[in-house]
């Protein structure tokens, strides 16, 4: 890749060189230095701009089993169902309107609450394999409250 067209590329998709810094795990006076023109861009760091700002999906846990298939311009779940970008596009719309209609209806209406937090790709400088913990019920924080005053009051 050219200078001027990796610096070109750069600024379409970073908005400060402390950004780009830390998404290419290198410190400021790195990409300072690769912008200038001081010395040549790392290649491995060319390929992850080309990635980037091409859009593939990014190497995260979350992500995982899920395809492009860039010829017919789809998603792929890892369950192999198949959504074209308009599809995910109205897939808001046709929720909305589904519980809209139920509403309406009242045909058994329960609103449903999504309390799922997704973790982070990063913890602690290494990638997550995988969710590092589950949902912890009431009575497993009462039990572990219990067991802390019970700690507390025999010392």
């Amino acid at each position: 890749m050219l200078h001027e067209s990796f610096v070109t590329l750069f600024w379409r998709h970073f908005e400060s060189i402390r950004q780009a810094a830390a998404w290419f795990h290198v410190r400021e006076i790195t990409v300072q230095r690769w912008l200038n023109g001081e010395v040549d861009v790392n290649p491995m760091a060319e390929k992850l701009l080309i990635i980037r700002a091409r859009g593939y999906l990014p190497d995260d846990t979350r992500w995982q089993g899920f395809r492009i298939c860039e010829d017919r311009c789809i998603i792929i779940t890892p369950e192999n169902r198949v959504f074209s970008p308009k599809e995910l596009d109205a897939w808001v719309l046709r929720n909305d309107e589904y519980h809209a209609l139920k509403r309406m209806y009242e045909l058994d209406y329960i609103p449903t609450r999504s309390n799922v937090v997704t973790p982070l790709p990063f913890r602690g400088g290494r990638r997550l394999k995988e969710p590092r913990q589950e949902t912890i019920t009431k009575e497993q924080k009462k039990l572990h409250r219990n067991a802390r005053e019970k700690r507390r009051k025999a010392n």
